[in-house]
């Protein structure tokens, strides 16, 4: 299962070489990989979506306006989603439709939405793959970062021998297999993520908790497990599922969340402290509910044990990285908060920016050490901004002489 967790969007276009993508297809499923198949109208002339339906398990899309589910637009979804990918076969025309970012169809509409790496198998005749437009096509693309896997040579569909046979299913996989094996400056690494907001009891049916939504801890689990690393997630109250192949510890309170770091504490490598955690708990819980009684409530609060400057006095090798979510002087309180809290780096971000605060889908962060700003992120995915994140990381925390 070495794909095991990877979504991959597998293209297919209108060729003979077409019934090799179903062969394709169902190589990455038993590699563990999830796919989600693209057809374009010429492909179905050579082979039906129920087939790749069939092998992927998941619904194929063919048209763009054939939305099925109603909640997301699925050719944004897809390209969202995506961890890879690949055209196979790609014919010339959509090779076209690519470097110019013509976007006609569902699949050309979704490339030029994905920000996941992309890979093109090319599969036609010997003399249009040689034609000095297809030639410049491609160039573009290889300049833009796409990935061309060559066709094999041989007796092709139309007659002729030469070059221009789809690569083998088995290649294929096993090209995508070296791809994610590559890159991953995390590897070997335990990381500890914090996320979500935690809950005071306040009686059975209240408590106080926070607009956190868990995204930004999650988005950061997710792509360190991408970058090679074995990851735990302490998480409390979040709007969003936790990303999948990561070690997962419910929590509900402070407390809890303090109990779960410690006895994780020893065995980490990098500390990521991303969850909002209350700072104050009712001094006393009730038994039972709290009844309407007079025009005044009074709840006396006491201070909860603060878990990162606990981490901070504890930690011995770790690399501890703090979350800071202010609304004034956010370099001030950052600094301020990785010196009292020893912290190796803050992340802070200023909450009421528009689409830096709790619960989006995008982030707008400044990172720390105790020299001042690291480095200043634009307003990106979190997906995005964790990558940059910890890619810091893992240069920091870089063995001396090492390759990473």
């Amino acid at each position: 299962m070495t794909l095991k967790g990877k979504t991959i969007v597998l293209g297919v276009c209108g060729g003979i070489a077409a019934y090799k993508a179903a062969a394709l297809c169902s190589k990455l499923v038993q590699a563990g990989a999830e796919v989600h198949v693209i057809m374009t109208a010429s492909a179905i002339k050579f082979i039906a979506p129920l087939t790749f339906q069939t092998l992927s398990r998941n619904h194929v899309t063919v048209d763009t306006f054939a939305e099925m589910d109603p909640s997301v637009v699925t050719h944004i979804h897809l390209a969202d989603h995506a961890d890879l990918i690949i055209i196979a076969p790609a014919t010339a025309n959509m090779i076209a439709k690519m470097a110019y970012g013509l976007a006609d169809d569902m699949l050309s509409t979704t490339l030029l939405a994905a920000e996941a790496p992309i890979m093109v198998a090319p599969a036609m005749n010997v003399h249009m793959y040689a034609h000095p437009a297809v030639v410049q096509n491609m160039g573009i693309l290889r300049a833009r970062g796409v990935r061309f896997i060559e066709p094999g040579e041989g007796q092709l569909a139309c007659g002729y021998v030469g070059k221009g046979r789809l690569a083998e299913p088995e290649e294929i996989v096993a090209i995508i297999e070296a791809k994610f094996a590559e890159n991953k400056p995390l590897k070997g690494r335990k990381i500890l993520v914090t996320a979500g907001g935690t809950k005071e009891r306040l009686d059975p049916v209240r408590y106080m908790t926070n607009d956190s939504s868990g995204k930004m801890g999650f988005a950061i689990a997710e792509a360190a497990k991408e970058m090679g690393a074995e990851v735990t997630v302490v998480y409390g109250a979040t709007t969003v599922e936790p990303p999948q192949g990561v070690e997962l510890i419910s929590i509900e309170s402070a407390n809890d969340m303090l109990n779960a770091v410690l006895s994780k504490l020893p065995q980490m490598d990098i500390v990521i402290k991303a969850a909002a955690v209350a700072d104050y708990r009712a001094e006393e819980i009730s038994p039972h509910k709290i009844k309407k009684t007079d025009e005044r409530l009074t709840i006396t609060f006491v201070k909860n044990i603060d878990i990162l400057q606990t981490i901070g006095k504890q930690k011995t090798h770790q690399f501890v990285v703090g979350f800071a979510a202010e609304t004034e002087n956010l370099e001030a309180h950052a600094i301020s908060k990785l010196k009292s809290k020893n912290c190796d780096l803050v992340v802070a971000n200023d909450v009421t920016q528009t689409g830096a605060g709790f619960g989006t889908d995008t982030n707008i962060i400044r990172i720390y050490d105790r020299s001042g700003l690291v480095v200043a992120l634009p307003l990106m995915d979190k997906k995005a901004a964790a990558k940059h994140l910890l890619t810091l990381i893992a240069e920091r925390t870089a063995a001396p002489g090492s390759d990473e």
